[in-house]
């Protein structure tokens, strides 16, 4: 081992003591930034994450739709099907209603689905919490949990809907009455902008709903697992009639998912200070020391030390307190995250925000992802900045001369 490394090291960790004191503060600031960045970053990746895949599960990895309803049901089914890597495709309808229970409205969203279809492509019934799926007929409907909660109607209750068709009628002075139907499930996806704001209904009932006849507004397609969306999308769209494009779930939601990236971006940038917060403890602390230990750089001078050791026994330092800061802080990011729940229901009973949580998360539990690259990214960043912060106290004590730091008192 080179002298100048083994210095290093009897420096930040002294015999009879773990390690000294300045070497303590200077490895929690980095440990602090790098389980912030940590945490942040894994939880960001969790939301989209979670976005994504709901997104998926609940409309399909690929949706043909156009700017007129599709005419053509069957052979657009057909035409899909028969690409080698879809599984399963599935015809849809979808829009605004009225509904309202008791004196209580509601705008939400309403899908028709095709009941034999769907389950190949959405997967409804993992997702009821109350009631069955086969009970769903053309006069009945499928509440989400939010929903339902806000409206207070459970299985059986019976609701009030209004579709745009009859408010047209209306002008036409017209007498229309709402269609009355009953609820026979309550589904939770988890996603809040899901659970707070959808009906299911078979798709004869939407097509009632919205004067469809036998037409539909799209076409879900589940491809099967591990395949491209995008390059089957990109095949179904060079054999389908004008006006009928298919797009990835993800396309139609790439604003959404753009966001979650700018905001994932721009909070590494926020929190990267703290860890040059930290730099700057290791660079005071380092500068110290070799304001204390000026007679002892003096003598290693004298001994024969170049410039260049002296430097390197305090760069040491820095890359140490960096790699042990960053081992520190994933140890610690690491548990946190894995009691991240726990952990935001204490903080929202001891706040009493609960309510808010729930209403401004796109989910009830909080969820995470880990990927690899925001190891590679963080781990070199903090190991690298806490290095150059050890360049100043090193170039300091390189340009000492060793007949003055010997007279240094």
């Amino acid at each position: 081992m080179p002298w100048y490394f083994y210095l290093a090291l009897k420096q930040l960790f002294p015999t009879g003591r773990v390690c000294s004191f300045f070497a303590l503060v200077s490895i929690v600031g980095v440990m602090l930034g790098v389980m912030v960045l940590i945490i942040v970053q894994s939880v960001m990746n969790g939301f989209g994450h979670e976005i994504r895949k709901t997104i998926v599960e609940t409309g399909g990895d690929i949706r043909i739709e156009g700017e007129v309803p599709i005419y053509e049901v069957e052979p657009m089914i057909d035409l899909a099907v028969a690409h080698p890597d879809v599984e399963a495709a599935t015809p849809y309808a979808q829009g605004i209603v009225l509904l309202q229970h008791g004196n209580l409205p509601s705008f939400p969203y309403i899908r028709g689905i095709d009941l034999e279809r769907e389950k190949g492509v959405v997967p409804i019934e993992e997702y009821l919490i109350m009631g069955s799926l086969a009970d769903l007929d053309e006069g009945s409907i499928l509440l989400s949990s939010q929903l339902a909660a806000t409206l207070g109607a459970q299985v059986g209750a019976v609701v009030d809907v209004y579709s745009p068709l009859m408010i047209d009628r209306l002008n036409n002075d017209e007498v229309f009455l709402p269609r009355e139907l009953e609820v026979v499930g309550i589904f939770e996806t988890g996603w809040n902008q899901v659970d707070s704001q959808t009906i299911i209904c078979s798709l004869p009932l939407m097509q009632e709903l919205y004067d469809l006849d036998d037409t539909v507004h799209g076409i879900a397609v589940r491809l099967k697992p591990r395949k491209n969306a995008d390059k089957v999308a990109a095949t179904l769209n060079d054999q389908l009639p004008y006006p009928y494009q298919a797009f990835t779930s993800l396309d139609l939601n790439r604003d959404l998912l753009f966001v979650l990236r700018l905001e994932k971006s721009i909070l590494f940038f926020i929190i990267i200070f703290v860890v040059l917060v930290a730099t700057f403890s290791i660079a005071s602390s380092l500068m110290t020391t070799v304001l204390r230990k000026t007679r002892e750089i003096g003598i290693l001078a004298a001994l024969g030390a170049g410039p260049r050791d002296i430097a390197l026994t305090f760069c040491i330092q820095g890359f140490l307190i960096g790699v042990v800061g960053s081992a520190l802080g994933i140890v610690f990011a690491l548990t946190a995250l894995h009691y991240r729940n726990v952990i935001v229901q204490a903080f929202a009973r001891l706040t009493n925000s609960e309510a808010a949580l729930v209403k401004f998360y796109q989910f009830t539990n909080i969820p995470a992802h880990y990927l690899l690259s925001d190891f590679l990214v963080i781990i070199p960043v903090a190991i690298l900045f806490s290095t150059l912060a050890g360049l100043l106290p090193a170039w300091r004590a390189a340009r000492m001369k060793p007949s003055e730091a010997l007279r240094s008192e």
